[in-house]
């Protein structure tokens, strides 16, 4: 009698609904804590006759409570050498961006507007690099229980808060057990089907989960962009005065 007891609540604890924020939540937790990082980075970009090209750069972050400063470096090929962009994440409005070209020796803003463009050519856009901190999307309902490539995850869907989002919602995977971030699908301002993200090889430094590797999708134009991450540090000592838009021209 024990034993089918113990077996009902054990069935009920597998098969327990859990709300799509508090997946979220427990999702931008595990990533927490790395303080500040910097990490070498390939970006391939593949077009869509399979052709490749890859570009180095440099990626420096500064962890915040109300968002995180971020400026990339671009190393290679020459063609790109030297450009930087800057992001100051906010969790209660816009982030803001800037691109500095090197050629024109300017920096430009990025506008809301204008985020949901190519982010350096790649199929990642500017709204993709910034904030994706949970508060930034509105959530309904519970998530559901499904089976990814062997993976048991939650699957739920996200909506961006910031009216000038390039997506109309996000679907979401996250491993039910250690609560890392999947698969993400985007839906375009017509409601279709524009891109998905694969994340893995993940690692855990210090306590902290980082992510190794991005592979995102457009299945509207065939062309793909893959981000690996080398040689990735955290706790390294970073301040907020390395992430001035001042910087951007040194």
């Amino acid at each position: 009698m024990k034993k089918l007891i113990l077996t009902t609540l054990l069935t009920a604890t597998t098969l327990m609904a859990i709300e799509n924020i508090e997946v979220a939540k427990k999702a931008d937790k595990v990533t927490d804590g790395f303080e500040s990082s910097t990490a070498n980075m390939e970006m391939i970009l593949i077009n869509a006759n399979g052709q490749q090209s890859t570009r180095d750069l440099e990626m420096k972050t500064l962890e915040g409570e109300n968002g995180d400063m971020t400026i990339s470096t671009f190393l290679s090929p020459a063609d790109v050498k030297g450009t930087k962009t800057l992001t100051h994440e906010h969790i209660d409005r816009d982030d803001d961006q800037w691109l500095y070209l090197p050629a024109l020796k300017r920096v430009k803003r990025i506008a809301s507007r204008n985020k949901s463009g190519s982010f350096m050519g790649s199929e990642f856009s500017y709204e993709d690099i910034g904030n994706q901190n949970y508060q930034k999307f509105t959530y309904e309902g519970e998530s559901e229980e499904v089976d990814l490539n062997g993976v048991k995850c939650y699957k739920g869907t996200r909506i961006p808060k910031d009216k000038n989002s390039g997506y109309t919602k996000q679907i979401s995977w996250v491993d039910s057990t250690s609560f890392l971030l999947q698969q993400v699908e985007y839906y375009d301002r017509k409601k279709e089907l524009l891109k998905t993200a694969i994340f893995s090889e993940y690692t855990q430094v210090d306590g902290v989960w980082r992510v190794g590797k991005i592979v995102m999708k457009n299945h509207q134009n065939d062309k793909s962009t893959v981000l690996i991450w080398k040689d990735d540090k955290i706790k390294v000592g970073l301040t907020a005065k390395e992430f001035n838009k001042r910087v951007l021209k040194q």
